[in-house]
């Protein structure tokens, strides 16, 4: 295997190494090659599913609806969020492209932090399209509108591209005089900061410090959202009326368990992961190329309008798309 460590001379921004390198999968850097293609096989899907999703969306008229909007606005982060770290792990195990510049490094460190927090800031935005569709149903029409949409988009970008700021601003502070060889198949804050020479606790505050604020905020409210909507269900007579009111935010709910349950697991995995350290970054990798393959099935198969625009779109017989 080549030397992968690289040194200059250090330069005007204060680092001493000129790359970082992706070693890749802990553990398993021989054979990890053989991972490219699940991997491959599932940012496909992961691109041609919410490609559909925007384009069907945005076909079909009886589609532009704030449900369905914010639908195609998660389409677009999970296409950006699978994007941002998929070709470059592809080229590290077909190509063995492990040498990434720093800012190219920062930058990726960027990219994920936004994408995810946009992920969880538009699961509140549904869960909010949800909460007043179901407990406050006559003023739905005139609370949630196109224009109601397009503030919060706008605010959780804002909040997100903001706050995310001074993560790989922290990160590209630090002085990394030696080490450059990163145990991941991205760059990642822990990993990267991980090398510095000088002191990161600032790193690692503000590392936390943002994940209270926009997830720990994020799930407390969707979790009030969903405890009001079950509160408001539960008080109906019918239990036809229940399973309809419950039927409309199934495709949802799931998608926040699954996204909230896989963060909370990364978590975990890397506190534990000194003993098997191919575990935390391994599902570091699936939590980011995973939902974005599965958010599109996930409403294909609960939303009949959503089949139907598939059908019109892609000029298929409706009966691909029944249950």
């Amino acid at each position: 295997m080549d030397v992968h460590t690289s040194q200059s001379a250090t330069n005007s921004s204060g680092f001493q190494v000129s790359e970082f390198v992706l070693l890749g999968l802990p553990g398993i850097h021989e054979w990890q090659h053989w991972l490219s293609l699940p991997l491959a096989l599932l940012y496909l899907l992961a691109l041609g599913a919410n490609l559909l999703i925007v384009i069907t969306i945005h076909h079909e008229l009886n589609l532009h609806q704030p449900m369905f909007q914010l639908l195609s606005v998660l389409a677009v982060v999970d296409i950006g969020l699978a994007t941002t770290i998929m070709p470059r792990i592809l080229a590290i195990f077909w190509f063995d492209a492990k040498a990434i510049s720093l800012p190219e490094c920062f930058a990726q460190i960027y990219a994920v932090h936004c994408f995810i927090s946009m992920e969880s800031g538009v699961f509140l935005c549904m869960a909010v399209d949800r909460y007043v569709a179901i407990c406050h149903p006559l003023r739905y029409p005139s609370v949630v509108t196109g224009v109601f949409v397009v503030k919060a988009v706008v605010f959780m970008v804002l909040r997100n591209v903001l706050l995310t700021v001074p993560v790989p601003v922290l990160a590209a502070q630090r002085c990394y005089c030696s080490k450059n060889e990163i145990e991941h198949c991205m760059c990642s804050n822990p990993g990267v900061t991980g090398l510095a020479c000088d002191d990161i606790t600032i790193n690692r505050f503000y590392q936390l410090a943002l994940a209270w604020v926009i997830g720990g905020s994020d799930m407390a409210l969707v979790f009030i959202s969903y405890v009001l909507i079950f509160r408001s269900v539960l008080r109906l007579n019918s239990a036809e009326a229940i399973v309809k009111a419950l039927s409309t935010c199934s495709s949802h709910l799931i998608l926040i368990f699954f996204f909230y349950t896989t963060i909370v697991v990364v978590s975990i995995a890397q506190l534990a992961g000194k003993a098997v350290p191919i575990f935390p970054v391994l599902l570091n990798v699936l939590n980011i190329v995973i939902p974005p393959a599965l958010n599109p099935m996930v409403y294909a198969l609960r939303a009949h309008e959503l089949r139907v625009g598939f059908r019109r779109v892609l000029g298929l017989h409706e009966k691909v798309f029944q249950k």
